[in-house]
C-alpha cells in the first residue's frame, strides 16, 4: 500500500511543476490567474512534503507493528 503513496507524492510534485511552468508561460497576458497557479504550485508541493511526512510515520508504524 505504501509503494502507491510514494507514487502519488511524486504526482504532487509533477502537479507543482506544471503550476509553475503555467505561471511562467500566462505571467505577461493573465497576471491574476498567474497568481492562482502560484498558489496551486505551492499547495502541490506543500502537499508533497506532508504526503511523504505522513506516508514515513505510517511505515515506522507498521515496522514497529511486527
Amino acid at each position: 500500500m505504501t509503494k502507491y503513496f510514494r507514487y502519488f507524492e511524486y504526482a504532487y510534485l509533477i502537479m507543482g511543476g506544471f503550476f509553475i511552468f503555467e505561471t511562467f508561460a500566462i505571467w505577461d497576458t493573465e497576471r491574476n490567474r498567474a497568481y492562482i497557479f502560484i498558489f496551486l504550485a505551492a499547495m502541490a508541493i506543500f502537499m508533497f512534503f506532508f504526503k511523504r511526512n505522513f506516508r514515513r510515520k505510517l511505515e515506522k508504524r507498521q515496522k514497529n507493528k511486527k
